[in-house]
């Protein structure tokens, strides 16, 4: 029962916030479980504290003051930006495993990253500026989870739980108006 409302939920905000019934299976898809391969060493030679696992439409990597269009495979640092357009979405995962599938029109900050794959220590903290970031939490928020945070301008949500949506201009109407006129 939990996991269908979950799931009804996360289609109908999906549906409110305009992703479509692609960008929402494909956020759904990234969120699953699936088998993943050994996390990089802490020293990677890339630095790369993620990797792009789906990118649809115009999504931009914004690191520093350079400005790079995001494909599959590649890289994301801590304090990358990742900026989505309209009809655009991207999914990632980190090294610890967590999920971040990030919906159109979107702002959001890898703003801190650091992962032990040995202790499974670390923490993680990202800022979502505009749009909707879905998260389904890795090893980092099994092992302590006060240590996973996500901040909007005007929040800060300690995380608890292991899959969730958080929206920036969510829709103009309230959630069960919009969910009940969307499904």
């Amino acid at each position: 029962m939990t996991v269908c409302l979950r799931m009804m939920m996360a289609a109908a905000t999906a549906l409110c916030l305009g992703w479509g019934a692609t960008n929402a299976a494909m956020a759904q898809q990234a969120a699953a479980p699936a088998v993943a391969a050994a996390p990089a060493p802490e020293g990677s030679a890339d630095g790369r504290h993620g990797t792009f696992k789906a990118v649809q439409g115009d999504v931009t990597v914004v690191r520093g003051t350079l400005r790079s269009a995001a494909v599959v495979a590649a890289g994301v640092q801590a304090t990358d930006r990742i900026v989505t357009g309209p009809k655009s979405a991207a999914s990632l995962t980190l090294r610890d495993g967590t999920v971040l599938s990030v919906g159109p029109d979107s702002v959001m900050d890898l703003s801190q990253f650091a992962f032990n794959p040995t202790t499974q220590d670390g923490n993680v903290l990202v800022s979502l500026l505009r749009g909707s970031l879905r998260m389904a939490t890795g090893l980092i928020a099994k092992v302590k989870p006060e240590q996973v945070k996500v901040t909007t301008p005007t929040t800060v949500i300690g995380v608890r739980g292991t899959d969730f949506i958080v929206e920036e201009n969510p829709c103009s109407v309230p959630f069960m108006a919009c969910w009940r006129r969307c499904c």
